[in-house]
């Protein structure tokens, strides 16, 4: 059973990207190597590539399609636009080719009075319209060696990771540069956002909105000092302060959590560590004996008053919600042992390393003391919540249930319980697979778990794809909704439920 949890969270195009951007300017040359010599998602050159064959190839057009054919009913109360972003490749690739590499595409279901209609558009960074030019790729990928000689730059931002509405607008994410900001529900690229050039560091793909405040807190990472620098964003869209937070050595830190009042980061020992170069050794490798730290620090706080917690080593790649319960501060993730996603000749495998479960960490702020819980023995990933509870506690959390592939593929969407223990699963069905369910509340809903679960559906028995709509208290019967999609969505990363509200501000219509 092989979990590729390297190819479903679009991450590792920074690091890989900054690796071989660094080695240049350091090397000023490149050695006739692969600087990934194998990763858990390498495709064999003899073989065709599987992320650029069946439903992970790219589509060509950009359509619009109204009126869609729905089957079952589309709920009355449920208006708005779900947007999933992910990989595209715009012209055939340069050499090997990473599921990372691909430009960003939006692909938008928008919703209204029981009907739906459709749009996808490419997020027009620099790099896609240079490429767009010339009519042909112009960066290679992950899979090769850094382009030095390129006058363009060494690596494009290709936004195409995630999205997060704030500020009144949309921003296409991808942690290794500045957001992209996109109108809706045209999906029509604005351009880069660097809050008036305050922007200093790379943007995390998943920031954080506190739903009370209208804050939204993000970082970035870097393998060279500072390590990591946090932000914090007003409600109207203003950059506010960023500070260092120090780290002893640079870290893969992909995601973040908040509470009411912290910020906890995950000092996790997936490493960069520019000695090992030297020695033929990849700069990125999982540290085993190293413990993973977890620093809890103040919304406004700074490296001066973060906590610091240790437990067994670890990683994590998506944390599902973190929330204040008398002295502690609890933190709900999915958690593995380690993690493959460099596999060379001098690292040892874990075969269970990349399988993620949720588990909980409980930091008592009085006593430093921390608890670890693994809360369900079914493999599962990209965790959500009904984020108008974000950083609050909550009773129910959601995830993809990974199938048994040696691809990256959602077989359906598990329901967690958190005060009873117990989950309940949305199978997707026999050759059907989806990506990161998203959960639209519904408006002027008294429960938590009131609302849909969103996200789109592959057929690779028909090979044709729909939206379906569940219903979050009713997570193992049929989708309320299924909406025909008139082309392939191919599988990609993260979504966001943009509702309509956001869609009038948009629109530059105000209530």
């Amino acid at each position: 059973m092989l979990y590729c949890l390297v190819s479903v969270c679009g991450w590792s195009q920074t690091v890989l990207h900054s690796t071989k951007k660094a080695i240049a300017n350091i090397l000023g040359k490149v050695p006739d190597l692969d600087l990934l010599p194998m990763t858990t998602n390498t495709i064999p050159t003899t073989a065709v590539n599987p992320y650029l064959d069946g439903n992970f190839a790219p589509v060509r057009e950009e359509i619009t399609a109204d009126t869609l054919q729905v089957i079952g009913q589309l709920p009355p109360e449920l208006s708005g636009m779900f947007v999933r972003n992910g990989p595209n490749p715009q012209w055939p690739p340069i050499g090997k080719y990473h599921w990372f590499d691909g430009d960003g595409m939006l692909h938008g279901v928008q919703i209204s009075n029981g009907k739906a209609s459709y749009r996808n558009r490419y997020v027009q960074t620099a790099g896609w319209k240079i490429e767009h030019e010339a009519g042909k790729a112009i960066w290679s990928g992950l899979l090769e060696p850094p382009q030095i000689d390129n006058h363009h730059g060494t690596y494009k931002n290709v936004a195409n990771t995630a999205l997060t509405w704030h500020g009144g607008q949309l921003l296409a994410l991808w942690e290794g540069g500045a957001p992209h900001a996109i109108q809706v529900p045209e999906l029509k690229t604005t351009g880069e956002h660097t809050y008036n050039g305050k922007l200093v560091s790379a943007f995390t793909a998943h920031p954080k909105v506190d739903p009370v405040t209208g804050e939204m807190m993000f970082f970035g990472y870097s393998f060279t000092p500072p390590y990591l620098q946090y932000s914090v964003v007003s409600a109207t869209g203003e950059l506010l302060r960023t500070v260092p937070i120090d780290l002893p050595i640079g870290v893969m830190m992909h995601d973040f959590a908040i509470s009411e009042n912290y910020t906890i980061f995950m000092d996790l020992p997936l490493t960069f560590r520019p000695g090992r170069m030297q020695k033929g050794e990849p700069l990125m490798m999982f540290e085993r004996d190293r413990p993973s730290r977890f620093g809890i620090v103040p919304r406004y706080g700074d490296n001066s008053n973060i906590r610091w917690f240790e437990s067994p080593a670890c990683y994590v790649f998506h944390t599902l919600n973190a929330y204040e319960e008398g002295d502690e501060v609890v933190l709900v993730a999915c958690r593995m042992n380690s993690t493959n996603v460099l596999v060379t000749e001098h690292t040892e495998i874990d075969s269970q390393g990349d399988i993620p479960y949720l588990h909980q960490w409980r930091f008592n702020l009085k006593t430093g003391s921390v608890r670890e819980e693994k809360l369900d023995d079914v493999a599962a990933e990209f965790p959500r919540v009904n984020e108008n509870f974000l950083g609050r506690q909550t009773r129910y959390g959601y995830a993809g249930k990974m199938a048994n592939s040696i691809v990256p593929l959602f077989e359906g969407v598990i329901k967690y319980d958190l005060s009873s223990g117990q989950s309940q699963t949305h199978e997707f069905g026999r050759g059907r697979y989806g990506g990161e369910a998203v959960f639209a509340p519904r408006p002027d809903a008294t429960a938590e778990d009131e609302g849909w679960l969103i996200t789109f559906v592959y057929d690779e028995g028909s090979a044709t794809s729909e939206l379906i709509v569940v219903n979050a208290q009713d997570v193992t019967g049929e989708p309320v909704a299924r909406v025909l999609i008139p082309q392939r969505v191919p599988y990609g990363f993260h979504g966001a439920w943009v509702t309509e509200e956001q869609l009038n501000w948009g629109l530059g219509i105000r209530n």
